[in-house]
C-alpha cells in the first residue's frame, strides 16, 4: 500500500510538471491585441442654401409635390437633396451641371448629337420637372427628368478622363462642377442608394433652381413674398 500510495504522489507529481520544450508547445504567449482605429469622422452635412430652404418649405407646406418624392437641385452650389413623399430629406450629394450658364434650353437641343452641342447650349434648365426612370441611348436606365431637351440625372460619366469627373464631384467647390451637356451627374453610390430607391418604379418632382432669373420666374406657383425672402 506504501508502495502504491507512493507511486500514485510521483506520477501526480509528473503529470503536473512539463519539460520547458512543451510548456511552449502547449502555453503561447498571448497574441498582441492591435489598437481599436480611431473611428473616422462623418462629412459634416450639406445645408440647403437659403433658396433651396424657401422652395422646399413651399413644396411642404403647398403639396406641390403631389405626395410624390422631390428633389431639388441646386446649380450654384453644385448640390443635389432628395426627399420622400413625406417631405423628409432622405440624403445630399453633389452634381455635375451643364457647362454653361443659363436655366433655358436652345430649341431643338434635344434632337441634337452630342458633337453637335456647342458650349453655349450646355445648359441645365431650370424649373419644374416630372421625372421618371428609362433606358437611354446606350440602354442604361437614367432618371429622365425632361425628355423633350434629353436632360437626364444618371451616375456620373467616366469614359473620358480627361474630363476629371469624378474628381470634380469630390473637390470642395463647386467651381469646377460645370461640364456636362445638360445633364445632373451624381456619384454611383449616390445614385444607386439614395435617387433609384427613392424614385422606384414611379415618379418624382424634380426642381431646379436658377442662376440667371428670379426665383418666382422659374416656379410661377411659388408666392412672389415667398421668393422674394418676405416674412
Amino acid at each position: 500500500m506504501r508502495l502504491s500510495a507512493l507511486a500514485l504522489w510521483l506520477g501526480l507529481v509528473w503529470a503536473g510538471t512539463s519539460s520547458p520544450a512543451a510548456a511552449a508547445t502547449t502555453h503561447k504567449a498571448p497574441a498582441h491585441k492591435a489598437k481599436p482605429k480611431a473611428p473616422v469622422a462623418a462629412p459634416a452635412p450639406v445645408e440647403p442654401s437659403q433658396e433651396a430652404t424657401k422652395l422646399v418649405d413651399w413644396i411642404t407646406t403647398s403639396g406641390d409635390n403631389r405626395d410624390l418624392p422631390f428633389i431639388v437641385i441646386d446649380k450654384t452650389a453644385a448640390e443635389v437633396f432628395v426627399y420622400g413623399a413625406d417631405g423628409q430629406l432622405k440624403s445630399a450629394g453633389a452634381a455635375l451641371l451643364g457647362l454653361a450658364t443659363g436655366d433655358n434650353s436652345t430649341p431643338g437641343v434635344g434632337d441634337r448629337e452630342l458633337s453637335d452641342i456647342a458650349p453655349e447650349d450646355r445648359t441645365t434648365p431650370a424649373g419644374r420637372f416630372l421625372a421618371g426612370f428609362g433606358p437611354s441611348g446606350d440602354g442604361k436606365k437614367v432618371l429622365w427628368i425632361d425628355y423633350a431637351t434629353a436632360i437626364s440625372m444618371h451616375p456620373v460619366i467616366t469614359t473620358h478622363p480627361a474630363e476629371k469627373r469624378p474628381q470634380r464631384l469630390k473637390s470642395e467647390t463647386p467651381d469646377d462642377n460645370r461640364i456636362t451637356f445638360g445633364c445632373i451627374n451624381v456619384s454611383a453610390s449616390f445614385y444607386k442608394k439614395v435617387v433609384v430607391p427613392t424614385v422606384g418604379d414611379g415618379n418624382a418632382v424634380v426642381y431646379i433652381l436658377p442662376e440667371t432669373m428670379p426665383l418666382e420666374q422659374a416656379f410661377p406657383a411659388l408666392p412672389t413674398q415667398i421668393a422674394a425672402g418676405a416674412p
